[in-house]
């Protein structure tokens, strides 16, 4: 018993003890590299990192004018999301009613999300492509020519058609965590409610939400993240462009390390948006904690 007892321990020790060592030299300690290389000028070159306080704060607020509108540009991905959510949510409820092809819809919605990134914004830059586009083919064909765009090169309308493949691509995946967190609760639950006359609204406001939580809460705040934190689909698609009129924060920050070698400046950015993403997760923590006392 007491070398069974001794192995045990020994096994615990070994499950904290490594993944606490790995959480330390991959995430902790590159977080307190990043804040400290924001207070330098490093160029990424040099052997030598010349401290220059908070300069580059003070540069990034007062005179980056497209940085910030590349977060602009990272908002309306995520007003976009955010309006998809309750569509998402409404589309899992209808899936959990066990209609047959529930699963194989399921299956085709989550699809998007586990195509390869760069593969998909490949094939979409071709879709809306003004030359030969499918999708202006598509219009023409259903007589709506007067309709058609230079969809990735507009810079009115070419950050809305990002977020909606974006949209389009993770959908899927939320759609499929709520469906798991409605089908976690109990059908005697849901029969009872049923028989006292529960209407599909008040099923779902009084019943399912309350009982999803933290599955809504987890898709706000990848919602969030991944907005804010968008990349490859604007790199590959539009690379930024026309200008900056379509840059996301992500990019700006990447084009300011590797284009322009001012990795200090880039470190401050990525500081900047690690700050954003948990001050907004705050803030959807609060909203949504009063929304469930009430």
């Amino acid at each position: 018993m007491k070398s069974l007892k001794k192995s045990r321990n020994c096994f615990i020790l070994c499950a904290l003890v490594i993944p606490v060592v790995l959480l330390l030299l991959f995430v902790v300690y590159p977080s307190f590299d990043l804040i400290a290389m924001s207070f330098t000028d490093w160029d990424g070159v040099s052997p030598h990192r010349q401290f220059n306080g908070i300069a580059n704060y003070i540069t990034m607020f007062r005179d980056s004018p497209d940085l910030w509108l590349s977060l602009r540009n990272n908002l309306i991905y995520l007003g976009v999301h955010m309006i998809m959510i309750p569509i998402e949510l409404a589309i899992a409820v209808m899936l959990n009613t066990r209609f047959k092809g529930a699963n194989f819809v399921k299956t085709i919605a989550f699809l998007p999300f586990i195509i390869n990134g760069v593969g998909m914004s490949y094939a979409f830059s071709y879709f809306f492509s003004p030359v030969n586009g499918a999708f202006n083919e598509i219009l023409t064909m259903a007589g709506l020519s007067g309709s058609i765009h230079k969809w990735l090169s507009d810079p009115q309308i070419v950050n809305f058609v990002l977020a909606a493949v974006s949209a389009w691509r993770f959908s899927g995946y939320h759609i499929v965590l709520f469906s798991t967190g409605l089908t976690s609760l109990s059908a005697e639950m849901m029969e009872a409610a049923l028989i006292d006359g529960a209407s599909a609204w008040q099923k779902l406001w009084r019943i399912q939400l309350p009982n999803i939580w933290m599955v809504f809460s987890f898709v706000m705040f990848d919602c969030i993240r991944g907005t804010l934190q968008c990349f490859d689909i604007p790199f590959i698609m539009t690379g930024g462009g026309p200008g900056y009129a379509s840059s996301t924060f992500t990019l700006y920050t990447i084009d300011t390390a590797f284009k322009y070698n001012s990795f200090g400046m880039a470190a401050t950015m990525a500081v900047a948006i690690m700050v954003i993403v948990i001050a907004v997760y705050g803030i959807q923590q609060i909203l949504l904690k009063k929304v469930i006392d009430r």
